[in-house]
């Protein structure tokens, strides 16, 4: 599949993949960021944002999608960033291919096992009625009523596309509800590689607990985690300046 992406930047590849639900526009500001010292490749993976829409879903297609990109544009042992679900796609990329990367920077998110929690989410979205909207306020009017944060309902609502024939979502919803099973997958290997890996996480998110340490180290000997105060799951939004400087110290030795 002929993934989307944008590129910005010189020097060595840095490539960024997002979460559920998220986009490549999501890292845009700290793709900029790391773009004055890296190539940057912010991807939009299958199902999402501007790539291709597909029945299937799953980590195997997204690792060979990733792969296929890096072929097709000739980039050699990135480093390579991964939040929540792009975390996911990078761990089973690093099983795959355990030669074909310089660096891992996995966010949030564990090899483990995760059931489904997303439930209400989709739900939500699902059942804005596309035809009727007259404009975005309507939609957050609409999913308001599922989800309450409403910084979570507006990142979600970025999948909302407008053109002159109305609303569309980018994100391919029905393929994702139907296989939402997939997101919670675990990716596990033992040794997959000596190579070093970062490992971020939220002090606020469950999502990397400390009974997870010893699957990641079995996973990657090499790997740390290391732990940004005052965060939550998008510990990138929430803490920008904190995790740019976690992630470029731990690029550049």
């Amino acid at each position: 599949m002929e993934l989307f992406f944008s590129k910005y930047g010189q020097g060595p590849a840095l490539v960024i993949l997002h979460g559920f639900l998220g986009t490549s526009d999501n890292w845009f500001s700290l793709g900029k960021q790391f773009s004055e010292h890296f190539t940057v490749y912010l991807i939009d993976l299958r199902n999402h944002g501007r790539s291709p829409h597909s029945e299937q879903f799953n980590y195997d297609l997204m690792a060979n999608d990733l792969k296929e990109l890096l072929d097709r544009e000739q980039i050699e042992n990135p480093f390579i960033i991964g939040h929540s679900m792009g975390g996911k796609v990078v761990m089973n990329y690093s099983k795959l291919f355990p030669d074909q990367f310089e660096k891992l920077i996995i966010v949030d998110i564990s090899p483990r096992f995760y059931p489904v929690h997303h439930e209400t989410i989709m739900e939500g979205l699902l059942s804005i009625d596309l035809s009727q909207l007259g404009s975005r306020n309507d939609a957050e009017t609409q999913l308001a009523n599922y989800v309450k944060d409403p910084g979570v309902r507006q990142f979600l609502l970025k999948n909302l596309d407008r053109s002159k024939g109305g609303f569309s979502w980018k994100a391919n919803l029905k393929v994702l509800n139907e296989q939402i099973e997939e997101v919670g997958k675990e990716i596990y290997s033992e040794n997959v590689t000596e190579k070093s890996v970062l490992f971020l996480a939220g002090d606020h998110s469950d999502y990397i607990k400390t009974s997870d340490r010893s699957q990641i180290k079995s996973m990657y000997p090499n790997s740390k985690i290391l732990t940004i105060k005052n965060a939550g799951h998008w510990l990138h939004a929430e803490q920008p300046e904190v995790f740019y400087k976690s992630v470029n110290y731990f690029l550049s030795n």
